[in-house]
């Protein structure tokens, strides 16, 4: 840092921590607020959510991931997905996906959405949010074992 006036009589440690300093009026973020909402913990990857929260134990879910569809059946899906534990929209127009996390106390809301998607198109099954081999044809069997409890 080069002498001026005012930083002559000054030792070089308080020099260069007056030379950092920010200035307030250039802080682009000032008024963020401290806490992320709801809608943004939602949003959250899984693996992000588990490293800065470090969940102790994951439970088990299963996430269908649906697009837009035609037929009469497609609100219905909708307004089931969207009375899951999770629910997301995810990409705009013809991109747009429809992601349902349920865990195994909604089996048998899951089970209902299941199969009214599938009646109409394929759809994307999840365990803990990450494709797993077989996930459609014997993770799903499993699950619906819940149902005789």
């Amino acid at each position: 840092m080069t002498k001026t006036l005012s930083n002559q009589g000054m030792d070089p440690e308080k020099q260069n921590i007056q030379g950092n300093r920010l200035s307030e009026r250039f802080w682009p973020y000032g008024d963020l607020s401290e806490q992320p909402t709801e809608e943004e913990l939602i949003a959250l990857e899984s693996d992000l959510r588990a490293g800065l929260f470090q969940d102790g134990e994951e439970t088990l879910s299963v996430t269908l991931v649906f697009p837009v569809f035609k037929g009469a059946d497609y609100e219905e899906a909708v307004t089931r997905a969207k009375a899951s534990a999770e629910y997301r929209e995810v990409g705009t127009g013809e991109a747009l996906r429809h992601r349902a996390r349920f865990f195994p106390g909604e089996v048998f809301k899951l089970r209902d959405l299941y199969d009214l998607i599938s009646r109409n198109i394929t759809c994307e099954v999840l365990i803990n949010d990450r494709p797993v081999p077989y996930a459609r044809d014997l993770w799903l069997p499993l699950i619906w074992f819940l149902t005789f409890r």
